[in-house]
């Protein structure tokens, strides 16, 4: 199983300075973390596009590239990029060239996006959402699997016999589908043959659990070879030296996040006990020492049987040293206990075979 992380670039959306040194400030450290998750051994490092005073990865292409050329092995992956309302040339064009840059390393994580600032934004008319997906979705696939593309859709104009490029060094050029946990949305891509991302981020994790029953079933019924399937899960967490000041650091920034977005769309307010419920076995979050987040990565793997494991550690304003430590603790001290676990069910697996 990959581990991994991904982040939206957090920024204060009120600063006392401007948003400009803000800004500066972020992704320079943002590309600090990234080059350690490279350092430490980490498989993946996921950044989301959102368009909003309190994000600073509008453009996620483009900061993966700075990326790129200072890190060597750790996989770059939108997380993701809000297909709907991009163009799905310039994505492919922006993607295939971070692929290039980074030597084969890009990847694509496609999805409707969990916030609707970009509809307007970009001129499109939320009553197409839908639509506007499944079309787009159909004509990056169409990219990624000619150079030369013949295309016609209802809300876009059609191109004909026209080249993309450059084209990646990946071919095909790895594209996942991000969900938030609508049925539809998986079994499409199952239908699809695409690895599916599934965002978990409250409640019990183990009820979703049958969304990747129903997506290899989809799959199946469509024709698709059941090995090219993957899954991921995503999920918000943090990593300390202790359990409590992991809790400790990780809830205010945390709930500070939940409780803005929750009053845009109507939710009731966190608090420190729904948190601490939360970070329990049974809970969302992943939040504790390497122990305690390690052995829940494992059992929600015996849940899941998830290729990738993706952590949401940077929300809010948390303070850079805290994440950089905790991107340490997540590669050298998390990954080799869930790798050993994995490794050894994985034999004994095939010995009882």
């Amino acid at each position: 199983m990959e581990l991994g992380l991904y982040t939206f670039a957090d920024v204060n959306p009120n600063p006392s300075r401007s948003k400009g040194v803000e800004g500066a400030e972020r992704l320079k450290n943002l590309i600090e973390e990234i080059e350690l998750a490279d350092q430490v051994g980490l498989d993946v490092f996921g950044l989301g596009e959102h368009h909003r005073p309190d994000y600073a990865a509008s453009a996620p292409a483009v900061v993966l590239a700075a990326a790129a050329v200072k890190t060597k092995n750790i996989r770059l992956t939108s997380a993701v990029t809000v297909l709907s309302s991009d163009d799905p040339v310039r994505v492919f064009q922006q993607f295939s060239t971070l692929d290039l840059l980074s030597n084969g390393r890009a990847e694509i994580m496609a999805g409707r996006g969990s916030f609707i600032e970009s509809f307007p934004l970009f001129g499109y008319n939320l009553e197409d959402y839908d639509q506007l997906f499944e079309e787009k979705l159909d004509l990056l696939l169409a990219l990624r699997d000619s150079e030369t593309v013949d295309w016609k859709g209802e809300l876009r104009a059609p191109i004909n016999g026209r080249g993309v490029y450059p084209r990646p060094l990946q071919d095909p050029l790895p594209l996942w589908i991000a969900v938030g946990g609508t049925p539809q949305s998986v079994a499409r891509a199952g239908a699809l043959g695409l690895p599916v991302a599934l965002a978990i981020i409250g409640g019990e994790p183990r009820r979703f659990a049958p969304l990747f029953d129903l997506y290899r079933e989809a799959a199946r019924r469509a024709g698709q070879d059941q090995g090219k399937l993957k899954t991921s899960i995503n999920v918000h967490g943090f990593i300390a030296d202790t359990t409590e000041a992991a809790a400790d650091q990780f809830y205010g920034p945390q709930a500070e996040v939940m409780n803005r977005i929750g009053r845009e769309r109507g939710w009731g307010p966190t608090s420190r006990a729904h948190f601490d419920m939360s970070r329990g076995p049974n809970g969302a979050l992943f939040v504790g020492d390497p122990e305690v987040v390690a052995e829940k990565i494992i059992a929600h793997h015996a849940l899941f049987k998830n290729d990738r494991f993706l952590l949401q550690m940077a929300i809010g304003l948390m303070p850079h040293d805290q994440i950089m430590r905790g991107i340490e603790l997540y590669g050298t001290k998390v990954a080799p206990i869930v790798r050993k676990a994995l490794t050894e069910k994985g034999e004994e697996a095939k010995a009882s075979a």
